[in-house]
């Protein structure tokens, strides 16, 4: 109501008390105007002068909480309070709030998964149990009376006591096979050849000196003499006394054999492939057959480089005349272009540096220092882990566009390249670069009996993925590659051979199972401790690394082995219906009724196997059986 309308009514009442008879009127009592305005207004609030508080007692609930009507500091409350506020914020705001919270969880749980095991291994490892590691199991020699154990040790060797130097017997025992594998020059005329004896018989003297201090290099290796070749030695001390190869004059060559039905049929194959190659994509990197077009990977003509020193060995004259011809006048490294490490090792600066050997066209080892020059930068890390990627006309590098991590397979394989680039042009900072990589992988935790994961951090420098091992794709050529750097470097780098053997000792141990019904032998997986009998067909390699290093004195159950895993991949081929072996195989291990070893899930043809059964039968004598 309005301020006036008391003042309203009460007019109102004596206008209508006057209109009521004058005995009515003194019947009904007149309150005096004063009185009815202080009725009409609502009482003033009482005066205090003082605060009241009641205390009564609480349980803690909600219902106690809520009967005081103020806050009590009690749990309840807070979490209304929390919860009153959490409401009050906006979707978005709730919704950002929750994917930091989720964010962070997963980047913790992804944190400790990757750094637990290798703190384990650092802080619950005895010293005692740091220096077994370095021991290689099984290396101690078999026969004390016919190798006994120096007082002295090298000190080139370290403190790998395993790796003792011993004086060699009078006579080596016989091993199967050919006693070395070398590319050997043509017989020379019987003019030259006088001569050369002259020479031999001034350098006898010489050479007597030279077995005497070698006799100091000879490794034990359970019973069986390793002899250190002589063969790779540091640029700076072998640059002036490198011996280059020479293009082989006609009068030099021998009477050419003539070539069976199976080496036509090879001849006639890469004529095919090379006529197609030739006239659709001339150049480029690869040809695509069935469009009739060709596909570029880096620009670099990686197909002719490729197939460079193939066409020597074949003897095709022509073909590689006109190829040497485009790498003369076309090759060109100084492109805005990304390539990849691994692959270009491989197939541009090992395609070079193979082809040199072969023909002694010092156009090839140019191209091939220009071209390792530029790959170069991957190796500028914080890590010396080489990144994956390298830009060889601006001189940069980065991994992956999708992870930091590198393949160990990658890292490790490029190493036989560098290493001879080095050898052939005195430049030291190619085997440096890659001799590092392999130093920082022989010390890293996270391995399992030698078997190394497949995955690297550039920028730590440590495993990744920790818990899977396999020796297919991204982990295979790890195992191969430290046997062929040992003999490289003429059996002197002990650290190579001890994770050689420790990988293989590895495998046997993890990885090695037979198959139902014929009990193949095959390599499998191990992922968290748990088996796959999954195989692909790039564990192929094995059977020709074993039996290499059989034939270099290693273990001879190394070669028992490699002739068991072949028979495998031979398998992988017959059962399968088109005679073609699927890139990844997996094989039963439970006898089921019609039911073969082997069984299909992936299909893609890898040629790989080829090679290695070539190396497996110049070693042993059952290459007949494939």
């Amino acid at each position: 109501e309005k301020p006036l309308s008391p003042f309203i009514s009460i007019a109102w009442q004596q206008l209508e008390e006057s209109r009521r008879p004058s005995k009515e009127r003194t019947a009904v009592e007149r309150p005096s105007l004063a009185a009815m305005y202080s009725a009409s207004l609502p009482p003033p609030p009482p005066r205090r002068d003082f605060i009241s508080v009641t205390l009564s007692p609480s349980s803690g609930g909600i219902e106690a909480a809520a009967g005081v009507g103020g806050y009590n500091n009690s749990k309840a409350w807070r979490r209304r309070s929390c919860l009153r506020k959490w409401k009050q914020l906006s979707r978005l705001q709730r919704s950002v709030i929750l994917f930091v919270f989720a964010f962070l969880a997963v980047c913790g749980v992804i944190t400790y998964t990757n750094m637990t095991e290798p703190w384990k291994s650092l802080t619950s490892r005895t010293p005692e149990e740091q220096k077994m590691d370095l021991e290689v199991p099984g290396l101690n020699p078999a026969n004390q009376a016919v190798l006994p154990i120096p007082k002295k040790a090298d000190p080139n060797l370290g403190d790998y006591s395993d790796f003792s130097l011993q004086k060699p017997p009078k006579e080596l025992p016989a091993r199967r096979g050919p006693p070395n594998l070398q590319l050997r020059p043509p017989r020379r005329n019987t003019r030259l050849k006088s001569q050369e004896d002259a020479a031999k018989a001034e350098e006898e003297p010489h050479q007597a000196v030279q077995e005497h201090k070698t006799e100091k290099s000879i490794i034990s290796w359970r019973g069986v003499v390793i002899e250190p070749d002589q063969i790779t030695e540091s640029p700076s001390n072998k640059i002036n006394e490198l011996d280059k190869p020479s293009p082989v004059e006609s009068e030099d060559q021998k009477e050419p054999v003539p070539l069976n039905e199976r080496q036509m049929a090879v001849i006639e194959a890469f004529h095919h492939a090379w006529k197609g190659y030739k006239e659709f994509a001339w150049g480029h990197d690869e040809l695509k057959p069935i469009s009739k077009s060709f596909s570029e990977w880096f620009g670099l003509g990686l197909t002719l480089i490729d197939a460079l020193d193939t066409m020597w060995i074949l003897g095709l004259k022509e073909e590689f005349a006109e190829a040497r011809k485009w790498v003369a006048t076309e090759l060109n490294f100084d492109k805005n272009v990304d390539v990849n490490l691994f692959e270009s090792a491989i197939r541009i600066l090992g395609g070079l540096l193979s082809t040199y050997h072969l023909s002694g066209d010092s156009l090839f080892l140019e191209k091939a220092k220009d071209i390792g020059s530029r790959l170069m930068p991957a190796f500028n890390t914080p890590s010396k882990i080489p990144f994956s990627d390298v830009n060889i006309g601006r001189g940069t590098a980065h991994p992956p566009r999708w992870t930091s991590d590198s393949t160990v397979a990658e890292v490790t394989s490029i190493q036989l390249e560098f290493r001879e680039l080095s050898r052939l042009t005195g430049e030291e900072k190619f085997q440096n670069a890659v001799d590092g990589v392999m130093q920082h992988i022989h010390t890293l935790p996270g391995k399992n009996d030698g078997l190394v994961p497949m995955f690297i951090n550039t920028n730590s420098g440590q495993f990744t993925h920790l818990g899977v091992y396999t020796l297919g794709a991204r982990a295979d050529s790890y195992y191969e590659y430290l046997l062929k750097q040992w003999i490289q470097g003429g059996k002197k780098e002990n650290e190579l051979l001890e994770d050689y053997v420790k990988g293989i000792e590895g495998v046997k141990m993890h990885l090695l199972r037979k198959s139902q019904p014929r009990r193949l032998t095959f390599v499998g997986e191990l992922a968290h401790g748990r088996f796959s009998a999954k195989m692909d067909h790039l564990v192929c390699f094995l059977p020709g690394a074993l039996a290499l290093g059989a034939h270099n004195g290693l273990p001879s159950d190394h070669l028992d082995l490699a002739m068991e895993l072949a028979e495998t991949c031979h398998q992988m081929y017959t059962q399968v219906e088109t005679g073609l072996s699927p890139e990844i195989v997996h094989f039963n291990m439970h006898a089921q009724k019609d039911r073969k070893d082997v069984e299909i899930k992936v299909s893609c043809l890898v040629s790989s196997l080829m090679e290695k059964l070539h190396e497996l039968c110049q070693f042993s004598i059952g290459c007949l059986s494939f």
